[in-house]
């Protein structure tokens, strides 16, 4: 990803920045260092933040934190099958597990829109790195990244399909990798995403989400999931 010129940073950027819980909780010493070694760049949708595979050398590589827009992670097999691991929303940090063991790229970084985006270059990562307070923030990046895989680990493995559509349209109540403490009551996102989220077809989703729709926990609009009873998806979530 060829880095075009510096931006400044803006008030709404620095917003979203603080907004998200991980960000908010680092000490502003720190936040303020971060912030200040970003460039800040703009890129059309349909970009690639970086590919699969990809080394850290790649041109534009570093620490990325998301201004504005929403990127999708994802994977694509050979067979053109994808599966969509997270929806990064504005106030997220990510790719640094390349920055931190040195191997390439475990994913693909996609926009699915214009996307303003912060750039923290590797060596100014790793001088942040050199200060405790900000190592030990990213300790917690990580360990919060663990347990996601985790918890869907168990879901893919001893939950029936009926509990993790619940789970995951909790999990995207809350903004996905942000995981604010408020969770929304709508969820802006295509079927065919939620489907590749889950590993289903879409036909098999819309089945679910439909019987969900029946029962009035959720409403379906077009692009979005209307989350009626947060208390009910609780319940089904907690189920076997």
């Amino acid at each position: 990803m060829p880095l075009p010129p510096k931006a400044r940073l803006s008030p709404p950027h620095r917003r979203a920045m603080e907004g998200n819980p991980w960000f908010a909780a680092i000490p502003r010493a720190q936040r303020e260092a971060l912030l200040a070694s970003a460039d800040l760049v703009h890129l059309p949708r349909r970009s690639m933040v970086f590919r699969q595979g990809d080394p850290l050398q790649v041109a534009g590589g570093g620490f990325y934190g998301l201004a504005a827009g929403t990127i999708k992670i994802s994977t694509l097999r050979q067979d053109g099958r994808e599966a969509i691991l997270a929806v990064l929303e504005p106030g997220n940090w990510f790719g640094e597990i390349t920055l931190i063991d040195g191997s390439p790229r475990t994913h693909d970084a996609t926009a699915l829109s214009a996307l303003d985006l912060l750039v923290v270059p590797p060596e100014a990562f790793a001088q942040q790195m050199r200060d405790n307070a900000f190592a030990n923030a990213m300790s917690a990046l990580l360990a919060a990244r663990v347990r996601g895989l985790y918890s869907l680990m168990e879901d893919a493995t001893l939950r029936g399909l009926r509990a993790r559509v619940a789970r995951r349209l909790l999990t995207l109540a809350r903004g996905d990798a942000t995981q604010s403490a408020e969770p929304r009551q709508r969820v802006r996102l295509p079927q065919e995403a939620l489907a590749m989220m889950l590993g289903i077809t879409r036909q098999t989703l819309s089945k679910e989400l439909n019987a969900l729709a029946h029962e009035e926990v959720v409403g379906l609009g077009y692009g979005y999931i209307e989350l009626r009873s947060l208390d009910a998806l609780q319940r089904l979530g907690s189920a076997p």
